[in-house]
């Protein structure tokens, strides 16, 4: 049996070697060992995620991926004829004809366009929690104590305000915590208030709560047999790049926790592609770039394929780079010498063809032109194309607003995920705890029994406010002239008494 590929384009072989036009396929079996679609700014990266993304969709394997500028909603629409694509489609012997659009499910973190995407605090776990908030590893071994003490009593850590009572219950009880769990700093707790105060006007308290986006809405396909493509919309969540980055790495880590091993299925059972990925390792702290490494790797044994898109190879760390064996690869800048060498290893991270300098290709090429190599039925990377890229059949560029209201109307998720859920948490059990804890106090405080009393005098009492005036006045003064003085006053005050 012939295993199903992917047409990506075709490659024009130099006339030193041959004329002619070369498919180049992408092995659907191998789908799942990842990829990277690098270039600069303008050179059709966007192009050739929309074009993979939909030839994924028709193969019937479902996608996600992020739109950081609105520019691939298009994908939801059936395309239509331009010169210069018509151009391309007729250069590379495909029909002009055939355009359509793909199943398209929108997802929006502020849940205005499209269903809302939420995580519980617990879920996060305290290392992506730590890596959101900037946290120092003092300050990050705190919050892994506050989860602890949280899993020992039974206390669901669901949205913001559970973590926030969390933190203020193991600063109030930080002494006896310290002698079980570590030393428990307040000041260190005091900081996490502070940035967890700030993740919460940054807009990240919507992605925190239930329902909890469940990954197998991720993974479904039309009643056509199409896989359906999630986008999440992330134009306005770009803004905060940390949330943008921490959602994508909490996606992935829950793919690979959850998902059954499959090995090496016929065709990946789901495709992630991650835009602007360089912000995944921005300031990311080595032990959870080494995590990454670690999903990367072995989340393709669970049917799973990342695609990595950013402007340049370098902007991965080696150790994921590694791992991205299918690769499309568009022109890069070599203007400064920084640029320049990052040509140069770009270059080096394929398997050359000899019929071309893979380093001059990669500063030559045109829009819509790249470098591509992918993995061959064998495992063994192919030779390396320069390859004109099929344009996608959906549409290029975005989708209209009634076009998506009208595919938000065909939801079928719109009921699940449009009301939060706040079942009974941290927040409510330590307020309940508190409240008895209060009512327990008042009860065993002693009662003060009123003992009714003679009242006294008048004027013994004005002679006690006298007397504590006069030995003021004589602390004041000191000595024997001090007092004579208060002497003197008592004996003319109770003079005849």
């Amino acid at each position: 049996m012939t295993d199903k590929t992917i047409l990506l384009g075709y490659a024009t072989q130099d006339k030193t070697h041959g004329a002619g036009v070369y498919p180049v396929h992408l092995n659907l079996k191998r789908a799942n060992r990842h990829g990277l679609i690098a270039g600069a700014t303008g050179t059709g990266k966007t192009v050739s995620l929309q074009a993979l993304a939909e030839s994924f969709s028709q193969q019937g394997v479902p996608v996600f991926l992020a739109d950081i500028k609105g520019d691939v909603s298009g994908i939801s629409q059936a395309g239509k004829s331009h010169p210069k694509v018509n151009e391309r489609l007729q250069a590379l012997e495909l029909p002009t004809d055939q355009w359509r659009g793909c199943p398209t499910v929108f997802w929006d973190l502020y849940g205005k366009r499209g269903n809302p995407v939420r995580a519980t605090i617990s879920d996060m776990g305290p290392v992506l929690l730590s890596r959101l908030m900037n946290l120092n590893d003092t300050q990050s071994g705190v919050l892994s104590i506050a989860f602890a003490v949280a899993d020992d009593n039974g206390l669901l850590l669901l949205d913001l305000k559970d973590l926030r009572s969390m933190l203020r219950h193991v600063s109030e009880t930080a002494t006896e915590l310290s002698s079980v769990y570590g030393n428990v700093s307040k000041s260190s707790v005091g900081a996490i208030q502070r940035r967890l105060l700030v993740l919460e006007r940054s807009g990240a308290k919507k992605f925190f709560g239930e329902p909890m986006l469940e990954l197998d809405d991720l993974m479904k396909v039309d009643a056509n047999g199409a896989g359906i493509v999630n986008i999440l919309v992330a134009d306005k969540l770009m803004q905060e790049p940390a949330v943008y980055s921490t959602l994508l790495l909490w996606l992935l880590s829950e793919l690979f926790e959850n998902l059954p091993e499959v090995g090496d299925p016929d065709k990946p059972k789901l495709v992630l592609f991650f835009d602007e990925a360089h912000l995944m390792f921005k300031d990311t702290p080595k032990a959870l770039v080494e995590k990454i490494e670690q999903v990367v790797r072995l989340i393709r044994s669970k049917g799973v394929g990342v695609y990595f898109i950013t402007q340049s190879p370098g902007d991965i760390p080696d150790s994921v780079l590694g791992q991205l064996a299918n690769r499309v690869q568009h022109a890069l800048r070599a203007f400064t010498p920084r640029e320049q060498k990052v040509v140069r290893v770009a270059a080096q991270t394929f398997r050359s063809d000899k019929s071309f300098s893979v380093q001059d290709a990669i500063t030559e090429m045109g829009v819509g032109e790249a470098l591509v190599s992918t993995l061959m039925a064998n495992g063994a990377p192919s030779p390396v194309k320069r390859t004109m890229v099929k344009p996608p059949v959906s549409r290029i560029g975005a989708a209209s607003k009634t076009e998506v209201s009208k595919v938000l109307k065909q939801n079928p998720f719109a009921k699940k995920y449009a009301t939060t859920v706040d079942r009974h948490s941290a927040f409510e059990k330590l307020a309940k705890r508190a409240e008895d804890a209060a009512s327990e106090a008042a009860e065993k405080k002693p009662s003060r029994k009123r003992v009714n009393k003679a009242p006294k005098p008048r004027g013994r009492s004005r002679q006690g406010v006298v007397e504590t005036f006069a030995k003021s006045v004589a602390r004041s003064l000191g000595g024997k002239a001090g007092r004579a003085l208060v002497r003197g006053i008592l004996g003319s005050l109770f003079k005849g008494r």
